[in-house]
């Protein structure tokens, strides 16, 4: 049975292979808001991206509670809320449908390109990992985030890199709310619609852009 609320419960989910310290730095009124903090889980052989995000719902123990997920966090966040019911869904540096991903992206679906990625390669070496997950031309932003990645299991590489690149959701919730910087390398801020802009802000501003966020989201989770 989901919990009643005396406070608004606010779930975060962070980016691929990422762990949830990368929420570190993002502090909301404790007399308002409790926040509670989802791990990746490992998929299930040829589990479907709506089967996985059944099972992250059953991780959500609240009624009416805010959902945030940063870049991939984003996109299960979005497939959770096609099963599950939320107050607000809230994605960081991510896309709200297909079109918004990258043309090398969409590309690597098409002709499975991905699939020769070798991501037993990174399981072994976390540097390898980022450097593909996050863009090649980013390496100084990268030195920060890969401190924050440590999903090294092979599976689970492989399964969320398919889900990227063959994710078919053509259309998104209207109400959704999604924070995107102008500066992001990975989700370019050129290909994507609908978004409050956050200047300066790349791929990880989540780390070094957490006083904008920490200022907004509070009026962002309660509009």
């Amino acid at each position: 049975m989901l919990k009643q609320n005396t406070k608004i419960p606010v779930y975060f989910l962070p980016g691929l292979a990422a762990n949830p310290s990368i929420f570190k730095n993002i502090k909301l009124d404790p007399d308002v808001f409790e926040s509670y903090y989802l791990e990746w889980m490992i998929p299930y052989y040829n589990e479907s991206i709506v089967d996985y995000a059944l099972r992250f719902c059953g991780e959500v123990k609240h009624e009416n509670a805010v959902l945030i997920g940063v870049s991939f966090g984003g996109i299960i966040a979005q497939e959770m809320s096609l099963v599950c019911q939320f107050k607000k869904i809230i994605i960081i540096s991510s896309v709200k449908n297909r079109d918004e991903l990258p043309l090398h992206l969409q590309l690597a679906g098409k002709t499975k390109a991905y699939k020769l990625v070798p991501t037993s390669l990174f399981a072994q070496n976390i540097d390898l990992l980022s450097k593909f997950a996050f863009n090649k031309t980013i390496v100084k932003r990268l030195d920060l985030y890969k401190l924050y990645l440590s999903i090294t299991d092979k599976r689970y590489l492989d399964w969320a890199i398919e889900q990227v690149v063959l994710w078919e959701q053509t259309a998104y919730d209207p109400n959704l709310v999604h924070i995107h910087g102008d500066l992001d390398t990975i989700f370019p801020i050129d290909n994507i619609k609908d978004c409050i802009v956050v200047k300066g802000g790349t791929h990880v501003m989540i780390l070094n852009k957490y006083r904008w966020l920490n200022e907004n989201l509070p009026k962002l989770i309660n509009n």
